[in-house]
């Protein structure tokens, strides 16, 4: 399977800026084989908030090495989906290792 040569391109909804760090995925997970750890520590981040388009893949691995990793983790869950393994990951997977709240949650927590 060959990817079409803009895959990765990011939607200019995101109004990406130069000075944003973008992490490259190359397993599930955005901790494994990327820098977002190191990028993360240098910067004294303890806690992260994290969505995804696929809740039991990239949402759930990335969440697990987070937790392992140390972090303070908060799962926006209206924020993520994946229909029959959304609710079984928000249900029984994420209440072990993170905290869960809505995007409305998250933004209210952020807005100090």
């Amino acid at each position: 399977m060959s990817l079409l040569p803009d895959w990765a391109d990011l939607i200019p909804d995101l109004d990406v800026k130069p000075t944003d760090h973008l992490v490259i995925k190359h397993r599930p997970g955005a901790f494994i084989g990327t820098d977002l750890d190191a990028y993360l520590r240098s910067r004294n981040v303890t806690q992260v908030f994290i969505t995804g388009i696929s809740t039991s893949v990239g949402v759930e691995s990335t969440a697990r090495s987070a937790y392992d990793h140390g972090y303070n983790v908060v799962l926006v869950t209206d924020a993520m989906t994946t229909p029959d393994a959304h609710r079984h990951s928000i249900d029984s997977v994420f209440p072990r290792i993170a905290e869960t709240c809505t995007t409305a949650q998250a933004l209210s927590a952020l807005s100090c």
